[in-house]
């Protein structure tokens, strides 16, 4: 990838880079920022990069007009601790992240028309700082200034403040962030965004410290600066917000770029892809090293189009690589399953140690895929240790899936705080090697050489410059089973007994320390994304449990997320539903998680809901005009910017997800017009800018893309659901990945009955001679059934060329 490709935004997240760099917010704010870059916002906004000279000679010289404000260095008084007592508005939340500061001595208000109205009636300017629970640097700026009796003083003198949780409010979210990339080069969370009482914004920027430092103007300072130009210059700094917000909407207003979108551009994106390659230790990129699930999908689908090619070979490889460093990385939580957030250091070595809902979704699909290509055992192995841990860790009772869980946590007795009163990144997970000695005994020996433990600790040179993991060990499969066992002279069944054995002891005593704050929110796109993995699971693992699971939490969010009168869905639920309408990603993920359903489970109550939703979806986000689907339904007039995501991070784009459901959708009814493939088309084509100069920032439309270009194929296994022939042939078509393909029950039943309302030829499929049978389709122009499954394993493996 070349400089100018590289992304040029950047988040919070990122421990393990010098303070200085990480948070550095320049005396200058027309100059680009350098923060850690964030797989989350690479080229968030691809259309906001290509307008963004635009933007800037709209607004630039206001702007400029307003940077002393944030330049100067004043000494700051030392913090005092916050009282208490102290209860402000979002002690009435829901959200964990609000929750937080429902304590600080600042007046905070939710996002909502109090607020507003009280910056109008006053004539005050909005402070509004946006994060999120499990925000690492969100909990330092609170602490340090939030929580300081006289910084909360001007903050509630001068302005009024106002917090929102972006994971509830990715809308408010999108549109400031976008305002504080365009104007500073970077972005990340705390965001911290000052607005006219119009809502319109005017500065921005993210962390700032308690007194100056490392170049960076005290939070007080800026706050006091911010205050004494509104009151001297209001009416120019009300005119200048008015430009901001014309140019953004322009930014976000352009027709549909005329391009050719044909298969020439998934060979480009395979390019820019193995340019940014890591060929030592896997993935795309220098540190900080992202998962970016998204990139692996495309990859996957790569090699599928054309398995026997050496760039088709070349991408698997890639593929498989990096899920084996990562699964072996520290990024891995080895004793308790899942992945952390991402790694600071090129090794996958030191992760950042926030745990994500939309990450264990996502590997844990990754692996299934990787599985279903090669059937080795060990990417199974890591995809359950992900399903499990979301199962045991991240699921309520009543079937939802919870958001988060912190990177923080109270430093446990035996590392220096018997008391639990200092809290510290990564403290639940990380070890000292006489507490593992102590723990393991004997087997300690073999354990150590295994997962890389040491004296001094085991943090790779240049990942720890803050000196907060010395002396212990995040915990990495430094040898393979393999090398251990011929190190100790045992033999592999040996030492892989030993090592489970040890993890289970460690997970023991890991569970007696006080955990990572966990973000109870259930998140319907997260949910929707989890579904999906639960769902596939099943299918490659022949695991009915983990299609209980995906069950379960569906029926949650249809009863607690899903109005059946408006056919709405709602964004997410604590203590309740929020009154927060779903967003497009919501709608999407959810689609996406009902038609895997579907096909896990055919029953057709959740193909049925997956067309609803759709139709819903299409109503309220598709932009009939230049197609794509905003992320907004543009209702809430608060809102200003209705966006479309043109960038694939650390989740989808919400328009990318879509475009391959509308195409699922169109082969169930076999009605491509009715049912959308000429939406996905549509959908597809109005994202031709990205696709056409950097196709790599949306890997998922990529794979919209490719099915688009490519002959729909359809399995349909005509038989009684759940009888032993049909399950024989449904678990041969799932040793196979067929990314591709639809797969159908014709059971003589309601399932049959409603597909053939639309599809005539599943209307006249049946058994043969009395057992199931398997049908193998393009167009639904099918070859002849067989009843065999290695007939079946036959047929699919010509099919696909192999």
């Amino acid at each position: 990838m070349t400089n100018d490709e590289k992304d040029d935004c950047y988040s919070e997240r990122s421990r393990g880079i010098p303070l200085q760099s990480r948070r550095a917010i320049s005396r200058d704010l027309s100059t680009p920022l350098r923060f850690a870059p964030d797989d989350e916002l690479i080229i968030r906004v691809s259309s906001l990069i290509r307008h963004s000279t635009f933007v800037l000679r709209h607004f630039l010289g206001g702007f400029l007009a307003l940077t002393w404000l944030v330049t100067s260095s004043d000494t700051f008084a030392e913090a005092k601790p916050a009282q208490p007592e102290h209860t402000n508005r979002l002690a009435q939340e829901k959200s964990p992240y609000l929750l937080q500061h429902a304590h600080n001595p600042v007046d905070w208000y939710p996002w909502g028309e109090e607020a507003f109205a009280k910056a109008r009636r006053e004539n005050k300017p909005i402070f509004l700082s946006v994060g999120y629970s499990t925000c690492h640097w969100c909990h330092v700026m609170a602490h340090e200034s939030f929580e300081n009796e006289e910084i909360a003083a001007v903050m509630n003198r001068e302005f009024v403040n106002i917090k929102v949780d972006r994971e509830e409010r990715p809308d408010v979210d999108r549109v400031y962030m976008t305002f504080v990339q365009a104007t500073t080069g970077g972005g990340g969370w705390p965001m911290s965004v000052w607005l006219t009482p119009d809502l319109k914004p005017f500065v921005g920027g993210t962390y700032f410290p308690p007194e100056d430092r490392f170049g960076q103007p005290a939070f007080k300072s800026v706050l006091e600066r911010i205050a004494s130009a509104w009151k001297e210059n209001h009416d120019k700094i009300v005119e200048q917000g008015g430009k901001i917000v014309d140019a953004l909407r322009e930014s976000q207003s352009t027709a549909t770029a005329e391009g050719k979108i044909n298969a020439a551009i998934l060979d480009t994106a395979y390019r820019q892809l193995d340019r940014n390659y890591d060929p030592k230790e896997g993935g795309f990129g220098n540190a900080p090293k992202f998962p970016r699930p998204v990139t692996l999908n495309f990859l996957t689908r790569f090699y599928a189009r054309d398995p026997k090619s050496e760039s088709g070979k070349h991408a698997l490889e890639m593929t498989l690589f990096t899920l084996r460093k990562m699964a072996a990385g520290g990024m891995h939580d080895h004793i308790g399953g899942g992945f952390h957030r991402y790694s600071v250091d090129r090794y996958w070595h030191v992760p950042h140690f926030e745990k994500m809902l939309y990450d264990q979704a996502q590997l844990a699909i990754a692996y299934l895929d990787a599985f279903q290509v090669t059937r080795d055992q060990q990417y199974e192995s890591v995809a359950r240790d992900i399903l499990d841990y979301v199962a045991r860790d991240m699921a309520s009772k009543e079937g939802g899936f919870f958001s988060a869980e912190d990177a923080d946590s109270p430093v446990v007795a035996g590392i220096g705080d018997p008391g639990h009163t200092k809290i510290a990144e990564g403290a639940f997970y990380i070890w000292t090697k006489n507490e593992i000695d102590a723990a393991l005994g004997d087997a300690a020996e073999i354990f150590d050489f295994h997962c890389g433990v040491q004296p001094h600790g085991n943090a790779p040179e240049g990942s720890d410059p803050q000196d907060e993991f010395r002396s212990k060990n995040i915990l990495i499969e430094r040898h393979t089973i393999a090398e251990t066992a011929q190190h100790f002279k045992k033999t592999e069944e040996e030492v892989a007994n030993l090592l489970a054995q040890s993890r289970a002891k460690l997970f023991s005593i890991r569970a007696k320390r006080p955990r990572p704050h966990l973000d109870d929110k259930i998140i319907a796109a997260w949910n929707g994304l989890m579904i999906s993995a639960y769902a596939r699971a099943a299918q490659a693992l022949d695991e009915p449990r983990y299609l209980e699971i995906a069950t379960r939490a569906t029926k949650f969010l249809r009863t607690n997320l899903y109005e059946e009168k408006s056919k709405l869905l709602y964004r997410n639920y604590r203590q309740g539903r929020s009154d927060i309408g779903g967003f497009a990603d919501d709608y999407a993920f959810v689609t996406q998680g009902l038609l895997d359903l579907y096909e896990a489970s055919f029953d057709v109550e959740w193909l049925k809901f997956a067309v609803e939703l759709q139709e819903t979806q299409d109503c309220l986000f598709f932009d009939e005009k230049n197609g794509g689907y905003f992320s907004t339904s543009g209702k809430d007039k608060s809102v200003f910017l209705r966006m479309k995501d043109d960038n694939d991070g650390a989740e989808p784009a919400a328009s990318s997800v879509a475009a391959l459901n509308l195409l699922r959708l169109s082969q169930f009814r076999d009605d491509p017009a009715a049912a959308g493939a000429d939406r996905a088309r549509k959908t597809i084509d109005a994202f031709a800018t990205t696709l056409s100069h950097f196709p790599s920032a949306m890997p998922q439309m990529l794979v919209g893309l490719d099915s688009a270009l490519s002959k729909p194929r359809q399995i349909v296994i005509a038989g009684r659901k759940g009888a032993p022939e049909t399950k024989a042939l449904l678990r041969e078509v799932h040793r196979h990945f067929l990314p591709k393909t639809v797969v159908f029950l014709a059971d003589g039943a309601e399932g049959q009955k409603f597909l053939g309302e639309k599809n005539e030829a599943i209307r006249a499929m049946s058994p043969i001679d009395g057992k199931s049978a398997a049908y193998v389709c393009e167009n639904f122009t099918c070859k002849a059934p067989v009843t065999d499954p290695k007939a079946l394993s036959e047929l699919l493996a010509s099919s696909r060329g192999d």
